[in-house]
């Protein structure tokens, strides 16, 4: 015989239905949090789902701190239920140690996979995901240099642990498919191969020139999924089998003689001596800039299935990929994580990665419902608006009709927030704001002394 209900499971599925930030009524339809109410399990101040939602909203704030996020908690609780709890983060802060990475990634998936059944556009019948890499960088503790050491050239105690991340995205929504992270001395290349299996036949990868290489393109076409890749430049000119067009031709890519360190001897003599690639170059012309030519490689051999153009425009795309991570990085603060120990690290990693998805659903859905092209929504005004209209549809006083309704113009001001057409902008990474005259930490801390005068600092 189950228990009744006690006074905190009772209120917590209160909370799971409308949390504080208005989260669940926006992103109901798309992420279903874990849930571990009654039984024989004992629910405390924070379950499961009530910290899932915390902890989401924290990363969707601007400022994103667990005091911030507990103050927020503690104003719903005290609103809605004349309740209080202590301002201390400790409860808070252990309860999120206890959310589990395999169970982040799972509800990761569930919103994944609920984009594609939603909004199912393709390129040729075929489904389009990206990859590339970036770095993050995170306290300076001991546990994280442990997992993720800091650079070599960066001297001891003056540095900051450093991951290296290789992910997927949908070019049809901009959602992330895939993550894989390791240290910095891991390259790119090697973790993309851990998400090789999140691939399915009938796939087209599209990558940079860092992910081209013969055995990837041979592995990856055994198993359904072609490529489109910038082709390396450390392949020299191959003979070619067939030229369809100026710019168009079948080459013949012979194997290595050196074998690759992550195959084993036994798999390296299975390989084949060659395989056939087709070679596609594209002229890049934008007005006011010098013309381009880049040489793309890809293993859709089919001229007329797959013209020279459609490779053309499709490559050209590839560019999104850096803007998905700039909205992860520098809008959403991916950039710099903040928490001290390598598992909740994971578990922050995780959680950006389902907020930045749940933010591209609704993009997605105000593109469908208002008919505008998806990429021409603003990421930052979306996150914008969710932050205040998921406010007002915290309120539990009005209908669900009412809701409805918010939600609605909600969709419609994001659909309205486009983003000039501007093809081919090229803006520097420069800086123009000075930073301040502070000297540089070039030893550790507890040895660092300041010099006054320190506008004439001149390191030693």
């Amino acid at each position: 015989m189950q228990k009744p209900a006690g006074h905190f499971e009772r209120w917590a599925r209160t909370f799971a239905q409308g949390t504080p930030a208005g989260l669940s009524r926006v992103f109901a339809p798309w992420v279903e949090p874990p849930q571990h109410f009654g039984g024989r399990k004992r629910t405390r101040l924070f379950p499961p789902s009530v910290t899932f939602w915390l902890f989401l909203s924290q990363v969707l704030d601007e400022k994103g701190s667990c005091r911030e996020a507990l103050r927020r908690f503690q104003a719903w609780l005290l609103l809605e239920h004349g309740k209080t709890a202590s301002p201390n983060t400790a409860a808070y802060c252990k309860a999120r140690t206890k959310l589990r990475p395999q169970e982040l990634k799972q509800a990761n998936q569930r919103v994944v996979d609920r984009m594609e059944k939603a909004f199912p556009w393709r390129w040729h019948g075929r489904r389009v995901q990206v990859v590339d890499g970036t770095g993050l960088s995170m306290p300076d503790t001991p546990e994280n240099q442990a997992a993720w050491p800091q650079p070599k050239r960066s001297k001891k105690g003056c540095g900051f642990p450093v991951m290296r991340v290789a992910a997927l995205f949908s070019l049809a929504t901009g959602a992330m498919t895939g993550l894989a992270h390791g240290a910095l001395a891991v390259h790119e290349r090697t973790l993309y191969r851990e998400l090789w299996c999140l691939l399915k036949r009938g796939d087209v990868l599209l990558g940079d020139r860092g992910f081209c290489a013969f055995a990837d393109f041979y592995f990856l076409s055994s198993a359904g999924v072609d490529c489109v890749m910038r082709k390396n430049g450390r392949r020299k000119n191959a003979s070619v089998i067939q030229r369809t067009s100026k710019n168009d031709r079948i080459v013949e890519w012979k194997r290595s003689g050196v074998r690759p360190k992550w195959l084993t001897p036994k798999t390296w003599r299975n390989l084949p001596e060659s395989i056939a690639v087709r070679e596609v170059q594209i002229n890049v012309q934008f007005p006011g800039f010098r013309s381009q030519v880049i040489l793309v490689a890809t293993t859709l051999l089919d001229h007329r299935a797959y013209p020279a153009s459609d490779i053309s425009d499709l490559y050209l795309k590839r560019w999104k990929v850096e803007l998905f991570f700039r909205d992860l990085k520098t809008t959403m603060g991916m950039d710099i994580l903040r928490c001290q120990t390598p598992p909740m690290v994971e578990n922050e990693l995780w959680m950006h990665m389902i907020a930045y998805n749940l933010v591209r659903a609704v993009m997605s859905e105000a593109a469908m419902a208002h008919s505008v092209p998806g990429d021409r929504i603003s990421f930052k005004g979306t996150l914008s608006t969710l932050r205040q209209w998921a406010t007002a549809l915290a309120i539990q006083g009005p209908s669900k009709k009412h809701r409805l309704a918010l939600y609605s113009w909600m969709l419609a001001y994001i659909a309205r927030d486009l983003l000039p057409y501007r093809p081919g902008r090229n803006e520097p990474r420069a800086r123009k704001r000075r930073p301040k005259a502070y000297q540089l930490l070039n030893k550790p801390r507890e040895q660092f002394r300041e010099i006054m005068h320190r506008n004439r600092y001149k390191k030693p």
